[in-house]
Formats: structure tokens, sequence, C-alpha cells
């Protein structure tokens, strides 16, 4: 979870007050450390779509994979 949130921090030129503050601020009723991976997981999933995957220059799994590789 850290090295995820300190990799969000670098992308969006904010250090983890900052961006703890923003996610604090928009928070309902869970704690602030489930707020934080939820917040994690939601900026990695819209980076994870096929437009997320071509504008960063990632091919698909099924590219030059073979079926027999384990993609992970």
């Amino acid at each position: 979870m850290w090295d995820a949130l300190g990799e969000v921090c670098r992308r969006e030129s904010k250090n983890a007050n900052e961006l703890c503050t923003m996610i604090n601020a928009r928070r309902n009723e869970s704690s602030l450390t489930a707020a934080v991976r939820v917040f994690i997981l939601a900026y990695f999933m819209a980076a994870a779509t096929e437009e997320g995957h071509v504008s960063a220059g990632h091919g698909t799994l099924s590219e030059g994979a073979d079926s027999d590789s384990d993609p992970t």
C-alpha cells in the first residue's frame, strides 16, 4: 500500500500529506486507511483500462505472449 501511495504521489507531484489530506476531505464514513486503499485501487484501475495501457505504451497480455506462459 505504501509503495503504491508513493507512486501516486510521484505521478501527481504531491507529497503523502497533501494526498492524504485530499482523500480525508472526500471520505465518508470509512477510516482514513480504508479510504486511502480505495483511492489507490481506483487510481490504478483507471490506469489499467485499455486506453490507459495504450497511452502508457503498454500492449495487451495476449500480444506476443505464448499461451503457456504465466502473465504475472
